[in-house]
């Protein structure tokens, strides 16, 4: 993995412990960080350099529109099309004017932007205040309900492992990290960086539980200097 010293690592002003660790840990290593307060507006004699963009979904997107930069994200819909192989629990993908009340109790959250809570609903109309304006088409994530043992965030660099680290609960990490690298091997045609928190359950072991972004991930754990590259990768000028 190539460390990008030559970018600028642009973060929000309001101070957070895992950001404040990746920055601190980057400009050790020689990194140039700056910390944006009216992150709308593009600062001053910026022009043709390079940057990386590391937090909160607003801050990342909006950062990223002003400066005209890409950044890699995991396509949402993705977990839905995986094998019980990799997901040990039913997850499908339904729009809002699909949903009946066989679909609860279940896990749910937006596929795309956060417009609302993901979180466990018991039925529909417990949902139906938190989805009160969005379109009837809006499409929702539906993860059947299962109890977790332990949970492991990884920080993924084309095909490798960058770190991976338990952030909740206990189970042997050298299984999951058999099972991610498995994984890994069969879908080729990952994201070049992206988060992947799998979890345990005594009674199927390890599975995927959710992909995030490089740009917005906390480290749950994981050694900042072993995923800043990715954090950095995850911004394409």
């Amino acid at each position: 993995m190539n460390l990008s010293l030559n970018k600028t690592l642009l973060i929000p002003e309001k101070s957070d412990i895992e950001r404040d660790t990746v920055a601190s840990t980057f400009q050790r290593l020689g990194g140039s960080v700056m910390r944006l307060g009216k992150f709308w507006e593009k600062p001053a004699n910026f022009e043709g350099k390079q940057i990386a963009i590391y937090g909160n979904d607003t801050f990342a997107k909006v950062v990223a529109q002003v400066f005209e930069v890409q950044l890699i994200s995991p396509d949402d819909s993705f977990i839905a099309r995986l094998s019980q192989q990799w997901l040990k629990r039913l997850v499908t993908i339904k729009t809002i004017a699909q949903l009946t009340e066989n679909d609860f109790s279940r896990f749910v959250k937006l596929v795309l932007p956060k417009q609302f809570k993901a979180n466990v609903y018991k039925n529909r109309s417990y949902l139906a205040t938190e989805i009160t304006g969005l379109n009837t088409d809006t499409e929702v994530l539906l993860s059947e309900i299962i109890e977790i043992n332990a949970e492991a965030r990884a920080f993924i660099w084309d095909g490798r492992l960058a770190d991976l680290a338990l952030y909740e609960g206990s189970a042997d990490l050298e299984e999951g990290r058999k099972f991610l690298t498995d994984f890994i091997n069969n879908h080729p045609d990952l994201p070049k960086v992206l988060v992947a928190d799998i979890a345990y359950t005594i009674e199927n072991g390890w599975f995927i539980l959710e992909f995030n972004a490089c740009w917005g991930a906390g480290l749950n754990g994981c050694d900042p200097e072993k995923v800043l590259a990715c954090i950095l990768e995850a911004t394409q000028n």
